[in-house]
């Protein structure tokens, strides 16, 4: 017999029942979604595996999760003062940020966008490199100080191997980058050299980070218990503080540090195949439609990037088993990557709101005039794959929390799949709670962690590098 908990926890994963007429479609397409739903059983499956790997990584045995050592070994304290830069690079555009910084609270911050042209993101490394430094130097002559000391925070959001606080060693490209030559480079490294070169400013890189990290950077100074970070956008990753006395892959010399950001890189997690088991069919198209097949197999069930994709391959299923769209086809439906994660959103805030406009609109982008049937269908696949998405998340914020044993935790989130689906947070909020029910916990949205955070780190290395002379 289930415990209370577990009975609850069991019910409230199962969505609200489609509501058709005709029992045997409806009966037809729960059947075909069952492979969708998570027991609770199935849930704390995860959880085991999901520690077990966060376990294993943190030793420095065979895992999924990276488990990587940021080197940052405190949160802001109120005490950062200053003039700070961050460059944020993490896509076709960047940006370069200035914050000054007042008993640790901005009260200046200029930014600047950027483009980068294909060419630079494809070719060479050199290039690329010498124009972010070129967009510094101009950003700072600008602001008038080239002639200030400013040290800057490098938000450098690819996969890298961190050797220290200013060292990231990149693993691979990803998005739409390809210098083959940055490969098992220093990213930092090759960006102080493009500075040194021009000479123009005195800018030093003193601290490298991803936006998952920037996230609780920027979280911790909204609200002190902030102890976990997330990313829950196009892609998702999380990062939270672990006692440093547990992590082995410290290359430095260690002073005395009581705590250390670790970044998980939660996206690969099952890469290894330990998630198979809730591999569906829709989940093996989505993975062969992707550009990197068999790679990113957590971040494939939850993100942006590939939410509307699990959608669309359901209601193609539907479609061609003559459960969805009957009076109609849409050949435009049939190509993978045409229903983006935005519509899922949209379609979830009908449901919310009780009605049906944004599904139409959607649906005629499709050239689709669905009937009544028709948007109660493709509102319930949005809300199973949405659904799914929220509490495999909620899974493993629930087993981080537990992991932490602390008596109360803010996870500050950041991510344009968050910020715009109007169920995810309130489904999240539930899960955790009944996942680990001792835990006290809130979520918190912390925007521009990767540019702000970014600055907000660099204050934290000077901080360290004068305490440490």
């Amino acid at each position: 017999m289930m415990v209370p908990t577990e009975r609850v926890l069991h019910e409230s994963i199962q969505v609200n029942a489609l509501d058709l007429t005709d029992d045997v479609k409806r009966q037809k397409i729960a059947n075909l979604l069952t492979q969708m739903r998570l027991s609770s059983a199935t849930a704390r499956k995860i959880q085991d595996i999901f520690r077990s790997e966060m376990n294993k990584g943190i030793h420095l045995q065979p895992s999924s999760l990276q488990m990587e050592n940021t080197y940052i070994p405190e949160l802001p304290d109120g005490t950062e003062e200053g003039l700070f830069l961050a460059l944020d690079l993490g896509g076709t555009n960047f940006r370069v940020l200035l914050l000054e910084l007042v008993n640790g609270v901005v009260v200046r911050e200029d930014v600047k966008k950027y483009h980068i042209d294909a060419h630079l993101r494809t070719d060479s490394g050199i290039p690329l490199f010498e124009y972010l430094a070129e967009c510094v130097s101009n950003f700072v002559i600008s602001e008038g100080l080239q002639d200030v000391e400013l040290p800057l925070g490098f938000t450098f959001s690819f996969p890298m191997i961190q050797h220290s606080l200013e060292i990231g060693i990149l693993v691979t490209w990803t998005k739409s980058f390809n210098c083959p030559d940055v490969v098992n480079k220093d990213a930092v490294q090759l960006l102080k050299d493009a500075l040194a070169r021009r000479g123009d400013t005195r800018v030093k890189v003193v601290a490298v980070l991803n936006d998952t990290t920037g996230t609780l950077i920027q979280g911790a100074t909204q609200d002190r218990h902030t102890a976990i970070g997330l990313i829950l956008g196009t892609g998702s990753n999380a990062c939270y503080l672990e006692r440093a006395d547990k992590v082995e892959h410290w290359e430095p010399e260690r002073h005395g540090e009581r705590e250390v950001i670790i970044d998980i890189e939660w996206g690969a997690f099952g890469d290894n195949g330990v998630l198979d088991f809730i591999k569906t069919e829709f989940d093996l198209e989505n993975d062969a439609n992707s550009l990197m097949v068999n790679s990113f197999t957590f971040e494939k069930y939850i993100s942006g990037k590939y939410l509307g994709e699990i959608v669309r391959i359901i209601l193609v299923r539907l479609m061609k088993d003559g459960l969805l769209f009957t009076r109609q086809t849409s050949e435009s439906l049939l190509i993978p990557g045409s229903f983006i994660t935005d519509y899922v959103s949209l379609i979830e805030q009908d449901t919310v709101d009780g009605c049906w406009l944004h599904t139409k609109e959607v649906l005629a982008k499709f050239h689709i005039v669905p009937d009544e049937e028709d948007i109660k269908i493709v509102q319930y696949v949005c809300e199973v794959a949405s659904n799914r998405a929220a509490l495999l998340v909620s899974i493993c914020l629930a087993t981080l929390l537990d992991h932490m044993e602390r008596e109360e935790v803010t996870i500050a989130v950041d991510g344009s799949l968050y910020k715009h689906h109007p169920r995810l947070e309130s489904w999240m909020n539930k899960y955790i709670s009944l996942l680990t029910p001792a835990r006290k916990f809130k979520l918190i949205h912390a925007q521009d962690g990767s540019g702000k955070g970014a600055a907000i780190v660099a204050a934290i290395a000077l901080r360290i590098k004068s305490r440490l002379e």
